[in-house]
C-alpha cells in the first residue's frame, strides 16, 4: 500500500506525534508497504502527489526523541511562517496514497476537523470519525455522556473566575492531551499555579475530583478489549515526562487485577468506545481507588505509539507485535 504517515501539527502533543509517527512509519515499511511521513503543517510544497514524493522523500529509517518539555508554539508558527494549519499539497498527497496513518495527537488532527475535512475529500484514514473523535477530545462533552449512560466518571466543575474548589482536585485543560498542563493540586497556592498554567492553553479548565489509587489503561482494537495495563509512575503522577521518557514509569500487562476487576474494566471500556462513537481502535484511561472502585478519566481517540506507549504493550500482550499492530490499525480503521 501507499501510506502517508501524518504526524506533527501545531499542537502541544507535536513532538510525541513526531516520535509516534517516526515509529509507525518505520513498521509499516518493515511490512514492505511504500511509506512517507508528513509534518502536517510542512506539507510537500514541491510535490502533490505520492508517487512523486515517494521518490524524492522517501528515507529508510525515521526517528525522533521526544524531549521532556512540551514544545513552544508560538516559536513554532514564527519559525514556519504559518498562515494555516495545514501544509502545502496536504490534500492532493492524501487523496492520491491508499491510507492515511494519522499519528497526530492533539489539535485538529485529533479533535474531529481533521477527520471531516479528509471525510468531505473521500480520503482514507486510521482511528474514529470526525463526530467520535470531537466527542473524545472535549473532556467535558465526554464526561457528561460517560455519566448519563452510567460510566463512573469522577466528579467534576469547570472553573470560573472566584469559584471555590473542592480541594484536592486535578486541574486540566478541557482540549488537550499527553497530561500537557494537568496538575493534581492539594492547597489553595497549588491551585491558584495549576490555573494560571491551564489558562496559557485558551481553552476551558476542567476541575476533577481527584482519585486516589492506582492508574490503569486498556485499548480497544476492532471490538475487542485489549489486556489491562497498569502505569506505575516513579515520581509523581503520570504526567507528560513520566509518559514519554523512558524508564520514568513502570507499566504492567497484563495488570495483576483480579478477574472480576478485569471484567469489569474491560466491559467499561467497551461501553465507553461506543458511548462516544468511537470507531477502529483507541484507549480508554481509569483509576482504581483502595476500594476497588473504577473510575473512567477518559478516551483517547488515536492512542501515541512511541517506543514508551501503552497501546503496543499491550497489544504484544496479547501477541501481537509492533508492527502487525500499525498494520491492524490500518485493517479495522477502513471505512
Amino acid at each position: 500500500m501507499k501510506i502517508v504517515v501524518l504526524a506533527g501539527g501545531l499542537s502541544d502533543e507535536r513532538d510525541v506525534s513526531l516520535s509516534s509517527g517516526s515509529q509507525i512509519a518505520n513498521a509499516l515499511m518493515s511490512k514492505n508497504h511504500q511509506v512517507l511521513l508528513v509534518d502536517l503543517i510542512e506539507g510537500t510544497p514541491d510535490f502533490t502527489t505520492f508517487d512523486e514524493a515517494y521518490k524524492e522523500l522517501k528515507k529508510a529509517d525515521y526517528s525522533f526523541v521526544v524531549p521532556e518539555t512540551a514544545p513552544d508554539l508560538d516559536k513554532i508558527k514564527a519559525d514556519y511562517k504559518l498562515t494555516s494549519e495545514i501544509g502545502e499539497n496536504i490534500i492532493p498527497l492524501c487523496q492520491s496514497a491508499d491510507m492515511v496513518f494519522l499519528a497526530l495527537h492533539g489539535g485538529i488532527g485529533e479533535n474531529g476537523k481533521l477527520q471531516a475535512l479528509f471525510d468531505i475529500y473521500n480520503i482514507n484514514y486510521t482511528g474514529s470519525s470526525h463526530k467520535g473523535s470531537a466527542l473524545a477530545m472535549d473532556k467535558l462533552l465526554a464526561k457528561e455522556l460517560m455519566a448519563f449512560h452510567g460510566i463512573n466518571t469522577p466528579k467534576w466543575q469547570i472553573y470560573e473566575e472566584g469559584i471555590t474548589p473542592n480541594l484536592p482536585c486535578v486541574v486540566k485543560p478541557n482540549n488537550n492531551g499527553s497530561s500537557i498542563g494537568v496538575a493534581i493540586v492539594e492547597t489553595m497556592q497549588e491551585f491558584n499555579v495549576a490555573i494560571e498554567a491551564a489558562k496559557k492553553f485558551k481553552t476551558a479548565i476542567l476541575l476533577e475530583e481527584k482519585v486516589a489509587g492506582r492508574e490503569f489503561a486498556v485499548g480497544v482494537l476492532g471490538d475487542t478489549a485489549l489486556p489491562i495495563i497498569e502505569i506505575i509512575p516513579k515520581v509523581g503522577f503520570y504526567d507528560y515526562k513520566n509518559k514519554y521518557q523512558a524508564g520514568s514509569a513502570e507499566e504492567v500487562t497484563p495488570a495483576n487485577v483480579s478477574s472480576k476487576i478485569t471484567e469489569e474494566m474491560q466491559k467499561m471500556t467497551l461501553k465507553t468506545h461506543e458511548v462516544l462513537g468511537l470507531s477502529g481502535y483507541s484507549r480508554i484511561d481509569f483509576m482504581m481507588n483502595d476500594q476497588d472502585e473504577i473510575y473512567c478519566i477518559e478516551a483517547n481517540t488515536l492512542p501515541g505509539m512511541t517506543p514508551t506507549s501503552l497501546l503496543p504493550q499491550e497489544a504484544k500482550a496479547s501477541g501481537l507485535d509492533y508492527a502487525d499492530l500499525c498494520e491492524k490499525l490500518i485493517e479495522v480503521s477502513k471505512k
